[in-house]
């Protein structure tokens, strides 16, 4: 971007908008870091949970064929209470791939590069600043 740094005449100014300016990036480098560790931490679980949703997925198929050959009885009920509990891990593991899967990592990964791109904005206006107080 242009900035109009040509209308700033004493290099006090400059010096405010350099100080505020420098603010700024660190607030930006603090929060790159923390997305950053974010975006790690989403990479790292949503291939855990879509790993432990295949595990689940494959046992509950297991179960399912085993309950169907089963004759009623207690080996039975307990399969059928085995079904319900990976069901249910299931319907859990589901709603962690929503909150930390591909789509959130994404998300995540979206959000670092905004920052990054906020940086070097912050760096550019910087040195025009540096520039016209250079040239003051």
């Amino acid at each position: 971007m242009n900035y109009t740094v040509q209308n700033l005449t004493q290099v006090a100014d400059c010096d405010v908008l350099l100080s505020l300016a420098q603010k700024e990036k660190a607030d930006l480098t603090f929060r790159k870091l923390s997305v950053e560790r974010l975006t790690d931490r989403y990479a790292e679980t949503s291939v855990e949970v879509a790993t432990q949703l295949q595990g689940v997925i494959a046992e509950l198929a297991a179960v399912d064929s085993y309950i169907a050959i089963l004759p009623d009885g207690p080996i039975k009920d307990e399969a059928v209470d085995k079904k319900t509990r990976l069901e249910y891990k299931k319907f859990l593991l589901e709603g962690r791939v929503e909150s930390y899967g591909v789509v959130a990592l994404l998300e995540k990964q979206m959000d670092l590069g905004r920052v990054e791109q906020e940086i070097a904005e912050v760096d550019a206006f910087v040195a025009a600043v540096e520039a016209r107080k250079a040239a003051l």
